[in-house]
């Protein structure tokens, strides 16, 4: 039986690898969940897959793991960036998490014209990547990067990596990806207010863009970016 619960850990993990725990993973070990010497952990780092780990001491401030077995091998999402536009803070920690949990590879905030965000706590969104990874059975951890501006990341974009556009112009119409085969891709959602007509200018004049509809309701942002995995995941990911 697989234990209950899950730790990320930054430490690399094999058969019988020592796993030291950081203070605040010991207090949750020990102090929150009440483990002792003895227990059992499952343990993953985004690199190793998941290992089910024994508890070999505990104390208040740190403790010691050992790493028995291989419990689930990495399993890497497909080749899938989000890029969006941060909202609220508790909107935007919603966007990263249910990326994270919804096979999203890498995750990039944009600033674009009608962002009202100028600035994240990429530390902060990192963790709930993690905490999202713990909770629902993942191996990896997607890359969460700084804030940066939407015109910087397509001036230095790679043509071969696609782009499903999620154009609010097109509200009503239905979802089609047309002969769009698997690869690298990008998700693109825009902020509360959608893109400005500017950047949808410059979207629809890539050749490697593909603007899509996402049904007969114009999407809050936070909503808009669960419906776009979801669909690209259906269409072209592994849930297809």
């Amino acid at each position: 039986m697989k234990p209950k619960i899950r730790l990320y850990v930054e430490h690399p993990l094999g058969e019988e690898q020592p796993v030291e725990l950081t203070k605040p993973q010991a207090h949750y070990l020990f102090g929150v969940m009440r483990q002792a010497v003895g227990g059992e952990v499952a343990l993953f780092n985004g690199r190793d897959g998941e290992w089910r780990a024994q508890i070999t001491s505990a104390g208040k401030r740190g403790g010691e793991l050992l790493c028995l077995e291989q419990t689930a091998p990495l399993m890497v999402p497909p080749d899938l960036w989000l890029c969006f536009a941060p909202i609220k803070k508790a909107r935007t920690d919603f966007i990263v998490e249910k990326a994270a949990e919804m096979g999203a590879r890498r995750i990039i905030p944009m600033q674009t014209e009608f962002t009202n965000a100028e600035r994240i706590r990429q530390d902060r969104l990192q963790a709930h990547a993690v905490e999202a990874a713990e909770q629902c059975g993942g191996t990896f951890v997607p890359e969460v990067d700084d804030l940066q501006r939407m015109s910087a990341l397509l001036d230095g974009w790679d043509a071969t990596r696609r782009i499903m556009f999620c154009d609010e112009a097109k509200v009503g119409e239905a979802f089609d990806l047309g002969a769009a085969e698997r690869g690298p891709w990008a998700i693109f959602i825009g902020p509360e207010g959608g893109f400005s007509e500017p950047e949808r200018a410059r979207l629809h004049g890539l050749t490697h863009a593909h603007p899509v509809a996402l049904g007969p309701r114009i999407l809050r942002a936070d909503t808009a970016a669960v419906a776009a995995l979801t669909l690209w995941q259906k269409a072209l990911g592994d849930w297809a």
